[in-house]
């Protein structure tokens, strides 16, 4: 009776343990992070993501952010582009709203797609659900960046940062 009561406690114990992990987001392997920016032309535009390293793994490698393939823009949760007022990216119109942020890293040329679904888990996506899709050139970067990171501007330019590689689009 003691050994189970024992085992039954124990088991307990690994649960909650368990549990208060996987809701402190900060002790993930790829934490969590929020950029929010208010433009000059007032509208407050945020990014609530988390953050995946390289760890000596490259963009575009079949394993890891394949080209030529959706990928969830980070880690975990799906990331969340959200902006407070009516938009144009790269000149075509975005909704004020909360999004799903999805790519499709490309060599040459990377689509960023806003998805009407952005309060679920990263890897679900539904192409039925794009509210918008854009076409963006990669550029190199001279320095390294080992966890990916949004970077939002007061006029309105928008950056992707990770290894030597920066992804950037204009919110007007």
């Amino acid at each position: 009776m003691k050994k189970t009561f024992s085992i039954a406690v124990a088991a307990f114990m690994l649960f909650a343990i368990a549990t208060q992990a996987q809701t402190d987001k900060s002790k993930r392997p790829s934490p969590p992070a929020k950029v929010s920016e208010t433009l000059k032309s007032g509208i407050m535009v945020s990014i609530d993501y988390s953050q995946p390293s390289l760890k000596g793994r490259m963009i575009g490698a079949a394993d890891f952010v394949p080209y030529g393939k959706v990928w969830r823009t980070g880690a975990n949760e799906a990331t969340v582009f959200e902006v407070s007022k009516d938009v144009k990216i790269n000149g075509k119109a975005l909704a004020a709203g909360k999004y799903g942020l999805y790519s499709i890293p490309g060599e040459k040329e990377w689509t960023i797609i806003f998805n009407k679904t952005w309060n679920q888990w990263g890897t679900k996506y539904n192409e039925a659900d794009d509210a918008l899709r854009i076409m963006v050139k990669p550029e190199k970067t001279k320095d390294f960046m080992e966890k990916m990171t949004f970077k939002i501007e007061d006029d309105g330019d928008v950056e992707l940062l990770w290894g030597n590689t920066e992804v950037g689009f204009k919110v007007k």
